[in-house]
């Protein structure tokens, strides 16, 4: 099941928005319904805008991000609705003005979106959404983008340079209980995209279809009155197929009295304390020797991708990881900005844009007009550029275009499976030079090019 078919199943009401989904109208920030108030009273709210979603520099260090969050937030735009509730919520705090409530109370996104494939790579100035419409809708759409996005993607890219160290081998997300209950299905989300097998948090495979593992912690075998008694218990449940946790106590003793109470078919042991890389040898030498050959060594315990790849030699079958994925290993967010780049001097849907640009200090300048944005290729077909521009698209890179359309006239046209989208991201990021997967700290690992 994907997340596709889990929202084939709901209904829509007269307004397109699905039945039983929360509104999503108040993900935002304040100053947006006051920009739109003033907009509204100056007559400048319906001139055609366009907004892109960008970033300025990627985390310090790395050599690529990940877009994630696209399918949330195309359920988000579609549920961005301002029901009876919200507009009494609005009008009891004197938040806007009634003529403003009176346009929210109509309000539907209309517009066109266009982004980055979900699971693709990104690089600095990369815009990565396109947001199209008047002032007005793509406006208050801004917080809700960015939230989502920001969030998502900072978790995708931790996972894929986790999914990179792993080197093939098995990922579980198990973040849940180091962040928000709402964000750790984000996160699991997020990870299942950057390369993840399986998640802990049952919220997330209930609502995306994750797989879903787990069998017990420390404060299993402390109920019993010994670690053979844990160990009976749990394989009477479960089947000798089960993984047993076995560094509660001494790990040596556990791991001969959990292959003397599940034998040879026991299916995996878990490490979750230690030195890791000294305590996964000595057990892989006593399951052989015990006759367990075919038990798997699951760890766990504060991994991160540098400590992953230090264990690439390790006779270790699959990692577990928690904190520093959900809090995307350092940087849990990617710095994304919302910005306006063009607009028309009308509301005349046949007026012209001109680009428009902010202009300030610090490095927070940006860079005006519609972009399109595409990637150029080596002779050996590996990635060499992000090239950026507003005028004609040159003849050679037609085909090489990132930006494809998510929205049409306010309509979802682009909803796609949570494995199109992972086997995506094992596509692009096959597609990047050698060195875009060094953990070692660097630039990004092609330039940006603006035409």
């Amino acid at each position: 099941m994907n997340s596709a078919d889990l929202e084939k199943g709901l209904a829509k009401d007269e307004g397109g928005r699905r039945v039983g989904v929360p509104s999503t109208a108040l993900f935002t920030d304040q100053y947006e319904l006051t920009m739109l108030r003033a907009a509204l009273r100056a007559g400048t709210a319906e001139r055609r805008s366009v907004f892109e979603v960008f970033t300025r520099r990627l985390p310090e260090g790395r050599r690529y991000g990940v877009v994630a969050g696209t399918g949330r937030l195309l359920d988000a735009v579609e549920n961005f609705r301002f029901d009876p509730d919200v507009i009494g919520f609005l009008r009891e705090r004197e938040i806007v003005d009634g003529a403003t409530l009176d346009w929210l109370a109509d309000y539907r996104f209309r517009g066109n979106i266009w982004g980055y494939r979900e699971g693709e790579v990104y690089f600095p100035g990369s815009p990565i959404l396109r947001v199209e419409g008047s002032f007005a809708e793509c406006v208050l759409l801004e917080t809700v983008v960015l939230s989502i996005l920001n969030h998502d993607s900072a978790i995708a890219a931790a996972a894929s340079r986790m999914s990179s160290a792993a080197g093939g081998r098995p990922l579980i997300e198990m973040g849940a209980r180091r962040t928000h209950e709402l964000a750790a299905v984000a996160a699991s989300r997020a990870a299942y995209v950057g390369g993840f097998d399986t998640t802990s948090d049952l919220a997330a495979g209930f609502r995306y279809g994750i797989p879903t593992v787990g069998t017990s912690a420390h404060a299993f075998t402390l109920l019993h009155d010994n670690e053979r008694d844990a160990f009976q218990a749990q394989v009477d449940a479960l089947g000798s197929g089960t993984t047993l946790l076995v560094d509660t106590y001494d790990v040596a003793e556990a791991v001969r009295t959990a292959v003397e109470v599940a034998g040879p078919e026991l299916g995996a042991v878990r490490i979750d304390s230690g030195d890791l890389l000294l305590v996964a040898h000595r057990v892989r030498q006593q399951l052989d020797e015990l006759g367990a050959v075919n038990t798997r060594i699951v760890v766990t315990s504060d991994l991160d991708e540098y400590a992953i790849a230090s264990l690439a030699a390790a006779p270790v079958d699959a990692y577990g990881v928690g904190t520093q994925l959900v809090t995307g290993s350092g940087h849990p967010t990617c710095s994304m900005v919302y910005k306006l780049v063009a607009r028309a001097h009308s509301a005349d849907p046949k007026a012209p844009l001109h680009a428009v640009a902010k202009k300030s200090l610090g490095g927070k300048t940006s860079i005006g007009g519609r972009k399109w944005a595409a990637r150029r290729v080596d002779a050996e077909g590996y990635a060499d550029a992000e090239v950026v521009g507003t005028g004609p698209v040159p003849a050679e890179l037609l085909d090489r275009q990132l930006l494809v359309e998510l929205v049409k006239g306010g309509e979802v046209v682009a909803r796609e499976s949570l494995d199109t989208v992972r086997d995506r991201h094992v596509a692009a990021r096959a597609a990047l030079p050698m060195s875009a997967i060094q953990l070692s700290r660097g630039e990004p690992v092609i330039p940006t090019v603006y035409m």
